[in-house]
């Protein structure tokens, strides 16, 4: 388990720090607000939202929500009008987080409960903190797969042309930070994707479109999170997922508060539960691999499941090729 989030902190460029004395914990004795920008699924952001509320119903968590590279522009947006709305971000990629710390607009929370956890997955300035690890890998329609992929380069394989969809980066923050990983990857590189192209793959907008044209057989294989297919198969859907052997990208889904928050209290609380054993059991229930150590994997995750290996890449590439990242893969997948 420490090997990975020891690799984790590499993508992310997080430091190994001293865990810090802890406080108790931030109290809302009213009722109050809050404004949460989030990338979330809506149905499982309501059903945490309705959770949190169960130990903490003077809290009204108001929200919005879209994928994280849309949520991000949103932000942008009002911090050029000068009016940044949410108190809090949880998103799926912590690259966009480490740009927001970059440029001043996240609050310290040094006394947040990381007590248990491994350091290295939080953000050593305590201004943002891991929430969970989701991995990217491939999703297969088992009505029409036979022979399931095994690894990215099989969806190389002329049996999957035109059968392949993958999430865009121009939306979603884990397909932004997994095409960054897998293009700065030496292994893979631009050539993959170029390939990919060239073997007809075509980009959806977000994971959840990836798992519709799969589950319905639109497209026989999708790039695509863990979670989301995991538990569209507890549900029935006929697909399957693969933890690639050549290798994963993970995200951790973090949290921050904005120093321009109205309700910092409220946001501190909410930080509290999402870290607490609580929080993270309840994120394991909705089949997210917890971010605390000791936590049991999913329901929903193979049985004896380990942690698969992780493709790292310096974290600093992935920030300066970003926007690069992006253009280009506009140019092989459009959108």
């Amino acid at each position: 388990m420490r090997s990975l989030l020891i690799a984790i902190a590499a993508i992310f460029g997080l430091g190994l720090a001293s865990a810090q004395a802890q406080s108790p914990a931030p109290t809302a004795t009213t009722k109050t607000d809050l404004m949460l920008y989030t990338s979330q699924p809506q149905d499982m952001l309501n059903a945490m939202i309705g959770v949190f509320n169960r130990s903490h119903p003077d809290i009204t968590v108001h929200f919005f929500r879209s994928g994280t590279t849309e949520v991000m522009n949103k932000l942008e947006a009002e911090y050029t009008a000068g009016a940044p709305q949410p108190d809090l971000l949880l998103v799926a990629n912590a690259l966009d987080l480490s740009q927001m710390k970059a440029k001043d607009r996240l609050l310290a929370y040094p006394e947040a409960p990381t007590a248990g956890y491994d350091p290295a997955i939080h953000d050593p300035d305590h201004r943002y903190f891991a929430t969970k690890r989701i991995t990217t890998g491939i999703a297969y329609n088992t009505k029409l797969v036979q022979d399931p992929p095994k690894s990215w380069k099989d969806l190389l394989d002329r049996r999957f042309k035109g059968q392949v969809i993958m999430p865009s980066p121009l939306y979603s923050g884990a397909a932004a930070l997994h095409v960054g990983t897998m293009t700065a990857s030496p292994a893979f590189g631009w050539a993959y994707y170029e390939a990919l192209a060239e073997n007809g793959a075509l980009a959806g907008r977000g994971n959840g479109s990836v798992m519709e044209a799969v589950a319905s057989g639109q497209s026989a294989v999708g790039i695509i999170v863990d979670f989301m297919a995991l538990n569209a198969k507890a549900k029935g859907s006929p697909v399957d997922f693969v933890f690639p052997s050549d290798g994963v990208s993970v995200i951790t889904e973090p949290v921050a508060i904005l120093k321009t928050a109205r309700n910092p209290a409220g946001a501190k609380v909410f930080i509290d539960w999402l870290l607490s054993a609580e929080g993270q059991a309840f994120a394991a229930e909705q089949g997210y691999l917890p971010a605390l150590p000791g936590g049991t994997a999913p329901k929903t995750f193979p049985a004896g499941f380990v942690d698969p290996l992780l493709i790292s890449v310096d974290p600093e590439i992935l920030i300066k090729d970003d926007e690069q990242t992006k253009r280009t893969f506009s140019d092989l997948f459009g959108g």
